[in-house]
């Protein structure tokens, strides 16, 4: 009896395999990533929310001012993992944009040579079709 085979795994477009590469590769890219997907969660919030209040019910007694230093800070940082993931996307955007358009160049020139090959093809069929019209020869 054989063993159900799994199904194959999706091929990664040649840009995104080149990204995965260098990002696993790169500990910083691998820490921001790590962290930009854990602030971009709900678990992010759930966190910030039970912290917040407990700090400002039970920990002190005037949070304000410490409070919004704090959101503060991390409004910064947090914001610069945002610019970080969204450059680090738009690079990525555009290499892959770069591999489709040489591509597509190599499919379009591809192409043109089939349709010149088809049209010579063509040509000498239809050369030969009219040259042994009046000879007997059938078509």
């Amino acid at each position: 009896m054989t063993q159900p085979q799994s199904p194959p795994q999706p091929l990664h477009h040649p840009v995104v395999d080149a990204h995965l590469a260098r990002q696993s590769a790169d500990l910083q890219v691998r820490i921001a990533d790590a962290i930009t997907k854990f602030a971009g969660s709900m678990l992010f919030v759930y966190i910030h929310a039970v912290g917040f209040a407990v700090w400002m019910l039970l920990v002190e007694g005037s949070p304000w001012p410490t409070l919004t230093l704090v959101v503060s800070l991390e409004a910064i940082f947090l914001s610069t993992f945002v610019m970080i993931g969204q450059n680090r996307q738009a690079a990525f955007q555009q290499a892959k944009a770069d591999h489709d358009f040489v591509e597509q160049e190599l499919e379009l020139k591809t192409n043109t040579e089939l349709t010149r090959a088809i049209h010579a093809m063509t040509t000498e069929l239809h050369r030969r079709l009219l040259a042994g019209e009046g000879d007997g020869t059938p078509r």
